[in-house]
């Protein structure tokens, strides 16, 4: 009899134990916004992506999670000793003097829209090949592609909704089910069945496909200034960057056939002979050598710039 796979990522049906298995043995990584695994470097920002990261490990299956346990956070021996000060109590403010309704123009009000999701097509192209190794597209579904088994035969069970992460509970917004820890999560089973799996999706259209904008950030030294362009999939061979007194020229390939064009005018002038750049699996990083050592408020002279410079450095001692 078939037993599930319990690492996470893989979840297929095996009756081979010595099977390959293609997983994540480290556990999720969600910090400040972004999200990864611990047994690998990519990190992404959307919860879609962070599903789609492909799994850094191969081994065999298993039906007992050999996750590392994350060591438990160490209990101060010692109080401290120094006295809490005495805190004088205020006075309560009448109910009348608080204005209603108030909310604090840094804190924008809460918003319960739901994050939208890329919408997956409803089955897969016929003109093109499944790999042997293929998974299930669809959100808690997981199966294996299978020759031996007719496609009139699949049945895929998955959840059509988005993730919700709410107060601590985890679901998805297709069904009610809800659980507190995030492996949990992702064993929750499907609650919408299709008479076939969804291993490879449409064709991509004829030609390539134009990137109009990338996002991109920026920190500085006080001879360089290090910039990150966000485009995943950058063809090594044939990207072309060029840089110039004032600018610098972008010409970015990707392998899934996307292609990102532009030129950034820069807020002040670099040497070029210093300069450079690094292709990575997620971004562009680009190190400009200042020409005059200014500080940057942006990175484009056409950036909204809103007025204060960034101080680079510690300050001297009086």
């Amino acid at each position: 009899m078939p037993s599930k796979c319990v690492h996470k990522c893989c979840g297929k049906e095996f009756s081979d134990a010595d099977e390959p298995c293609v997983y994540h043995p480290g556990p999720p990584v969600f910090h400040e916004g972004q999200k990864g695994w611990k047994c690998c470097k990519p990190r992404v920002l959307t919860f879609d992506e962070f599903l789609a990261i492909p799994p850094c490990t191969t081994g065999k299956h298993s039906t007992v999670d050999d996750t590392p346990a994350e060591p438990a956070p160490k209990e101060q021996s010692q109080q401290s000793e120094t006295p809490t000060p005495s805190v004088k109590p205020i006075a309560a403010t009448p109910e009348s003097a608080v204005p209603r309704n108030t909310i604090s123009p840094a804190i924008p009000p809460p918003s319960n829209a739901p994050t939208p999701t890329p919408e997956e097509p409803e089955s897969d192209d016929e003109t093109l090949e499944i790999p042997a190794n293929a998974t299930c597209r669809r959100k808690g579904c997981g199966a294996g592609y299978d020759a031996a088994v007719p496609r009139a035969d699949e049945k895929c069970v998955h959840h059509p909704g988005h993730p919700i992460f709410h107060e601590g509970s985890k679901g998805w917004s297709c069904c009610k089910k809800r659980v507190l820890e995030f492996d949990e999560f992702l064993k929750l089973p499907g609650c919408t069945e299709k008479a076939k799996h969804l291993f490879v999706g449409k064709g991509k259209p004829a030609g390539e496909e134009k990137v109009d904008s990338v996002r991109n950030d920026f920190y500085q030294t006080a001879s360089t200034v290090n910039a990150s362009l966000y485009l995943k999939k950058i063809d090594k061979d044939r990207a072309s960057v060029k840089f110039s007194p004032q600018s610098v020229e972008l010409d970015l390939p990707t392998a899934d056939n996307k292609r990102y064009k532009d030129t950034y005018n820069l807020f002040a002038p670099i040497d070029v002979e210093k300069s450079g750049f690094r292709v990575l699996g997620t971004k562009l990083e680009l190190t400009l050598a200042k020409a005059d050592g200014t500080s940057w408020p942006v990175l484009r002279s056409d950036d909204r710039w809103s007025g204060e410079r960034i101080q680079i450095g510690n300050a001297g001692r009086a």
